[in-house]
């Protein structure tokens, strides 16, 4: 009987948990995440939605800068997650791409800039302190890990964009 017991104890104890993920949610990052939507909506209004279209169309006509300069943006000034509404700005058939790049920065951008994805500070911040410790200095690290995530969202975003149209395009035949 103390089996069952305890059986159902941790079922629930599971939608408990869940629950108190999903109010974490509702009262941090979805407030955050509609202020930020509001803020980048107003300032594309300001600016003017043509504007902002022909500026984003400019940079996502080539390659290395929709895979690069396109995510950086997004990630910087939005962070995660509302830095992937910028693929609002890509041709339908570079949104897979352009998301493959977007979710690989998060992480890198977070040693220079914190804001964009304090959620994996942590990550950073172990790595930084154990170099910390062992009398290296974390300027370096953080510098590196930034250049090299521009390069590895890069090549992710050309072959994530080659592997889908090729797939597309075996769909069509």
């Amino acid at each position: 009987m103390e089996l069952i017991t305890n059986l159902a104890q941790g079922f629930m104890s599971l939608f408990t948990a869940g629950g108190e993920t999903f109010m974490g949610w509702v009262t941090g990052i979805i407030p955050t995440v509609v202020c930020l939507m509001t803020a980048v909506n107003s300032i594309i209004k300001l600016v003017g939605t043509e504007r902002v279209e022909a500026f984003a169309a400019k940079i996502t006509k080539y390659a290395v800068l929709r895979y690069t300069l396109l995510p950086l943006m997004a990630v910087f000034f939005l962070g995660n997650p509302m830095c992937y509404t910028f693929g609002r700005f890509v041709d339908e058939k570079y949104k897979p791409a352009y998301y493959d790049a977007a979710v690989s920065f998060v992480h890198p951008i977070t040693g220079l800039f914190p804001h964009a994805n304090a959620g994996e500070l942590f990550v950073y911040m172990g790595i930084a302190t154990g170099l910390q410790q062992a009398g290296y200095d974390t300027g370096g690290l953080a510098i590196r890990y930034f250049i090299v995530g521009l390069i590895v969202i890069l090549i992710r975003g050309l072959l994530t964009e080659r592997i889908y149209l090729n797939m597309l395009g075996r769909n069509k035949a």
